[in-house]
């Protein structure tokens, strides 16, 4: 299994995961062009892709998912709730998935797993291979028992450190807005993303990427500073918005 990232944070985010043949896109975010030079980037066509998953229904993430459906008649997989708040009927090829309900596609297990985040039916995915277990969890307001309990034991983990709390509060952005952030349903702070690494220093946990850093709320000097003190070990990668992020092997 390998990951990589075609871009994180507020003005797109596109994951992808690909596994002996099989290659899903975790959201996408970004332009049906933008998509696919960033595929090419990675020594990929759009035609390879077997799938994509969708986590929720704000624009970072599903920006170009019907545009990238249409075009290469891919299968789309998204909650109920997801689905009607983007009208997803337009999508020829959707397939509605319950959070905690697994399935198979070729040799990745897929568990859509519901978080608390400001969307309709919102979940994050937990894929395994061949007893790798990875977990993609960005747009989760807090931790809460069930994020804690399913996203704990991962073998590796891609994790927002969307604000630092002092930079969003001293920040630009109306007051509802770092509200809505700030909330429990909003975004991790590197403070609640570094409290829950350093619960996984005991963990199987050995490879981490750190994503959605805001670009205004944030700095990259900061995340890496919050897992330095974590006491975390695990080989960690930083999935930036601008940049496409090179696959990185996740076997064992």
């Amino acid at each position: 299994m390998r990951l990589a990232s075609l871009g994180s944070g507020s003005r797109g985010n596109a994951t992808l995961v690909e596994a002996n043949g099989v290659c899903v896109l975790v959201d996408c975010g970004f332009s049906l062009t933008r998509t696919i030079d960033a595929l090419v980037a990675l020594g990929k066509d759009a035609d390879d892709l077997t799938a994509v998953l969708v986590t929720h229904e704000h624009g970072d993430h599903f920006q170009g998912v019907k545009a990238l459906a249409r075009e290469f008649d891919l299968p789309v997989f998204m909650t109920a709730g997801t689905a009607r708040a983007t009208s997803a009927e337009s999508i020829d090829r959707l397939e509605i998935v319950t959070g905690d309900r697994a399935w198979r596609m070729g040799p990745l297990e897929i568990l859509p797993v519901p978080v608390p985040h400001d969307a309709r039916e919102p979940v994050q995915f937990i894929m395994e291979d061949a007893g790798t277990r990875l977990g993609v969890l960005t747009d989760v307001g807090h931790i809460s028992n069930h994020v804690r309990a399913q996203f704990g034991n991962c073998d590796v983990l891609f994790i927002e450190a969307n604000h630092d709390r002092d930079l969003l509060w001293r920040g630009p952005y109306p007051a509802r807005v770092k509200e809505r952030i700030a909330g429990t349903l909003g975004h991790l702070s590197n403070a609640q993303t570094g409290e829950f690494l350093a619960g996984l220093c005991q963990g199987p946990l050995r490879q981490l990427v750190v994503g959605h850093i805001s670009e205004t709320n944030n700095r990259q000097q900061l995340v890496r500073e919050c897992i330095a003190r974590t006491g975390l070990v695990a080989p960690t990668t930083l999935a930036i918005q601008g940049e496409v992020m090179g696959w990185i092997d996740l076997s064992s």
